[in-house]
């Protein structure tokens, strides 16, 4: 068969790199792709919102499926552009519609979802500029530090967490007042949750789940988790504290009532699910949805997987996902994200990549690339390191092994992944 990937990350290479050797596939496009996806299958300059050139390029290009990387599209609706166009309507697409990316698209949606279906979630307060006294007073009842979430789509700069009651109040109103465009235009205000994060991912059908590989990212960019957040330097899985015990409260109080859920409120929903959990004392709570596969947790997870994800596609397509049972490699996957210097502030491309011929023992994902005389930089976060071993510290080796014999101008890369973890 066919399929058009979306999207143009290291996510992107990761799933095109897991198609790439499934027997089912034929031919691969990637809309609009890296570097690294251009040596896996074709990629077309097209961008992940442009939905009329998505459908020109479905049509020409004879595809059978549709896989949406990333979450502005979902958001946007390219799931219902499909279902509603007689043309294309045949062609699955691997993602939510528009009401089901609503989880990621509006923190208020998730947070009264959660709230309706009994799902473990902090406290919170949705708070517009009409309303934004009643937000200073549930700030009053918190104690810090402070939560503050912009309730659409912010490239993940929406989150504030501010030790001071003072601050949080002009924090507030500076995000009412469009410190993040549209997207502030509501505030979610959350009770702080005191604990260790971890990243949890399935693939449904709406009515099955397969549970896939748990693990653990590093948004800060400075080593022992200091600076300003980023799009994720790093990250493990297994998890090791995400023991069975651990997990059984995750699959009944979180994953299966997030899927009854859905199917209540007749959302229907085909693709990814990743929940953002908290450990709380052993408790698990969600901190957040996303509706497409994390990155960088997509380059540990993905790897991971043994079974044929083209299958798996098909499976949640045809609505029969409970006929399939996962394989995955028991080892320890580390991804070691290597970027642009000055990210996630100000950062300059088009930096000549080289000495990726001589890494041996990893699997390099692109992530901000292209390919202009030789492999150049075109992102803040440029390359994913990913290296499997039978511990943290041996993939961890191999990464950084690896890290060390490519080059760019200004590379930057956090030595410590998985530090909290050993």
């Amino acid at each position: 068969m066919n399929i058009l990937l979306i999207g143009s990350g290291g996510r992107e290479h990761a799933l095109a790199w897991k198609m790439r050797v499934s027997p089912l596939l034929d031919k691969l496009y990637i809309a609009p792709g890296n570097a690294g996806t251009s040596l896996l299958g074709q990629n077309i300059d097209i961008a992940p919102d442009n939905f009329k050139a998505i459908r020109k390029a479905v049509l020409e290009n004879h595809i059978d499926m549709v896989v949406v990387g990333p979450e502005v599209p979902l958001v946007k609706g390219i799931s219902d552009f499909f279902l509603n166009d007689a043309a294309i309507s045949h062609v699955p697409v691997i993602g939510p519609t528009s009401r089901g990316a609503q989880l990621e698209g509006s923190k208020e949606f998730a947070k009264q979802f959660m709230l309706e279906h009994n799902i473990p979630t902090a406290r919170y307060l949705a708070v517009t500029s009409d309303t934004i006294d009643e937000g200073e007073r549930f700030l009053k009842n918190l104690k810090p530090p402070y939560v503050l979430k912009a309730d659409g789509l912010a490239a993940g700069k929406g989150v504030l967490i501010v030790d001071d009651i003072d601050q949080a109040r002009n924090e507030l109103r500076l995000m009412l007042g469009g410190k993040f465009g549209k997207a502030s235009n509501t505030v979610v205000i959350e009770e702080f949750l005191s604990g260790i994060e971890l990243s949890v991912f399935v693939v449904t059908d709406g009515h099955s789940y397969m549970l896939l590989p748990e693990a653990k990212d590093y948004k800060r960019i400075g080593e022992g988790d200091t600076g300003l957040n980023t799009g994720g330097m790093g990250a493990v899985s297994p998890v090791p504290f995400a023991d069975e015990e651990f997990m059984q409260k995750v699959r009944n109080r979180i994953i299966r009532p997030t899927i009854d859920g859905l199917g209540a409120d007749e959302i229907p929903y085909k693709g990814f699910i990743f929940f953002g959990l908290i450990n709380v004392d052993g408790e698990p709570y969600v901190i957040e949805y996303n509706v497409r596969m994390g990155d960088p947790e997509a380059e540990v997870v993905i790897p991971r997987l043994q079974s044929d994800i083209v299958e798996i596609f098909q499976a949640v397509a045809a609505g029969d996902l409970k006929k399939l049972t996962p394989r995955i490699d028991p080892r320890t996957a580390v991804t070691v994200m290597m970027v642009s210097g000055g990210y996630p502030g100000s950062y300059e491309k088009g930096k000549n990549i080289s000495g990726l011929e001589h890494v041996e023992g990893s699997i390099v994902f692109h992530a901000g690339t292209t390919s202009s005389n030789g492999i150049i930089t075109s992102g803040g976060r440029v390359l994913a390191i990913t290296s499997l071993g039978d511990s943290i510290d041996d993939a961890l080796e191999k990464s950084y092994k690896n890290a060390s014999l490519i080059e760019f101008e200004n590379k930057y890369f956090r030595r410590d992944i998985g530090f909290d973890l050993k």
